[in-house]
């Protein structure tokens, strides 16, 4: 795929903090792209980095294989922060204010009201609005210049369920138009929801990077039972895709360490005059995989 920003050794120290560690990471385009970690993993001075925010101690980047400029800068648009936005300013007013501020000519201001889904409260103040309505409004002026790539940093933080699904349901819209995303988050759940592809920092340093079902798919666990699930259990445990295998209301629940296919299972159980009557793959959480790698 075409990489739309290339890093290449980033790394960037604040006294003995190490907030990022020689990261090396290419963003595909048309990507809806994580990069996950905890509290300190270096997820936003990554960002700043990237947008030209914090200038890095060493290694490099490029947006559409360019250094960052005035016209690649004009392709991107972000939110690190909310925006400072008036609160007795209505939202198309307050957009008005960051148009003339980013010197976006002929903004689309109503249009870009009704793609965040503040069409109708968009002559309501500022002041006004719920938690998720702001960051909508906050998106909408990152949309305002009509980006190629979107830029997010914690999009769902502090928001309740409603506000949290809104939002998701936002980012694949803006998706579906062939605009890239980028999001740093710690949520877990809600980036398993709506990215392609995931990135996982641990104290600056990356984990994983690739698609999200690659992560989720590094390991899993396998329903399966036989006529005699006694027989079944030691035959499985004697495989070397298997790490464990426990028994669940009349079912065996076989913990695999690799990946081990439909296929494979029934082909190597058959040599062994095993026959299956349930097979199951249960997905491994992205939460899981998050941890076992962070505290790997």
């Amino acid at each position: 795929m075409e990489k739309i920003l290339e890093i290449n050794g980033l790394t960037k120290s604040y006294g003995r903090i190490q907030a990022v560690q020689n990261l090396s990471l290419d963003i595909p385009k048309g990507s809806v792209f994580g990069i996950l970690g905890p509290n300190g993993s270096g997820k936003t001075t990554t960002l700043g980095m990237v947008l030209g925010v914090i200038k890095p101690d060493s290694g490099n980047f490029n947006w559409f294989g360019q250094q960052l400029n005035f016209d690649t800068k004009k392709r991107v648009g972000a939110i690190l922060e909310t925006p400072n936005f008036y609160p007795y300013m209505s939202g198309v007013k307050n957009l008005e204010i960051v148009a003339s501020i980013k010197e976006i000519r002929n903004p689309k201001i109503e249009e870009t009201l009704n793609t965040v889904g503040l069409g109708e409260r968009g002559h309501s103040k500022f002041k006004s609005y719920s938690l998720g309505m702001k960051q909508r409004l906050a998106i909408a002026s990152a949309l305002l210049s009509q980006p190629e790539i979107l830029v997010l940093d914690e999009p769902t933080n502090g928001l309740d369920p409603q506000g949290i699904a809104q939002i998701r349901e936002l980012i694949l819209e803006i998706a579906s138009r062939g605009i890239t995303i980028i999001i740093a988050s710690h949520i877990l759940v809600e980036i398993e929801k709506v990215c392609t592809h995931a990135a996982v920092l641990q104290r600056g340093v990356l984990r994983f990077a690739g698609r999200v079902e690659e992560l989720t798919g590094l390991e899993g666990l396998v329903e399966i039972s036989a006529a005699d699930n006694g027989i079944l259990m030691n035959v499985l445990n004697a495989f070397d895709a298997v790490e464990s295998v426990t028994e669940e209301g009349g079912l065996l629940l076989a913990k695999l360490n690799k990946e081990w296919s439909a296929d494979d299972i029934n082909r190597q159980l058959a040599a062994q005059g095993i026959f299956v009557n349930h097979l199951v793959f249960r997905k491994a959480s992205l939460e899981t995989q998050f941890l076992n790698l962070i505290e790997a």
